[in-house]
């Protein structure tokens, strides 16, 4: 079993600048640089009961990372590409799609 420090390690390796910004990569005489957004948390403890003799310890940690984009080098310009969240838009359009629906059934009930 991993211990608490053994955690934290992996979470600062997990936790860095090279997990938000990516490998520079060049085709043809363009850079790409990939760009992320990381977000983690965690958490540990420990305790002992002497009367029982019995110790325990626990740690945890996760992480979550997305990508939202890409730097676009061309010679001497640098351009933003957004990443394009499909599952996001998605989610968008449903609440939209619900919150029209509500709207339209509380109009219909005060006309009707």
């Amino acid at each position: 079993m991993a211990t608490v420090d053994q955690v934290m390690e992996g979470a600062r390796d997990v936790m860095t600048v090279r997990r938000v910004f990516g490998e520079p990569v060049e085709r043809g005489g363009v850079t790409f640089i990939p760009v992320a957004a990381v977000k983690g948390g965690g958490g540990g403890g420990s305790g002992e009961d002497p009367e029982k003799g019995q110790t325990g310890s626990g740690a945890g940690f996760g992480a979550q990372a997305r990508p939202v984009g890409a730097y676009v080098i061309r010679g001497d310009r640098v351009e933003w590409q957004p990443a394009l969240d499909v599952a996001r838009l998605a989610m968008g359009g449903m609440v939209l799609a619900g919150l029209i629906t509500l709207t339209a059934k509380t109009a219909i009930k005060r006309r009707g």
